[in-house]
């Protein structure tokens, strides 16, 4: 016997019934019943602050060639180790090991960004002070 689709004014329990199964194949559906945001670096959250714990350089995809800077970081909310990319040419000067610093992600919704393999977020401040007054010197970083 073929199987069709329900039809007639009686039908609407095996209808709602068949919706609730196929529904867990929708991304959208399963992002918001299981939570998956909740399991990302920053829990759902737009910037998170971390420390610095090191300098890296990481090289660029084919066919470019080239070390794009970045740092580690491991955020205070949960103490997962994050790499974030140092935006600007010589902005990496400016941050030290152990400096706090704020990150945002880089603008693909939790991908990675160019030719940059792994890395899905973006340094912001330093310190409290903004990376992008650093580098035109319109602030200076403080001491403490």
């Amino acid at each position: 016997m073929i199987e069709r689709k329900t039809r007639g004014i009686n039908s609407g329990n095996r209808i709602l019934k068949a919706r609730k199964i196929h529904r867990r194949a929708e991304i959208g559906h399963r992002k918001r019943i299981f939570h998956f945001i909740y399991n990302q670096p920053f829990a759902g959250a737009p910037h998170a602050k971390g420390v610095a714990l090191e300098k890296i350089g990481i090289e660029a995809k084919q066919p470019n060639s080239a070390i794009r800077k970045c740092i580690r970081v491991q955020l205070f909310k949960n103490c997962k180790k994050i790499t974030a990319f140092v935006p600007r040419d010589g902005c990496l000067n400016y941050i030290d090991t152990n400096d706090q610093v704020l990150v945002s992600g880089f603008g693909k919704k939790g991908k990675s960004k160019g030719d940059i393999p792994g890395v899905r977020f973006k340094v912001i401040k330093v310190s409290g002070v903004a990376l992008m007054s650093i580098f035109r010197k319109k602030k200076i970083k403080p001491r403490r």
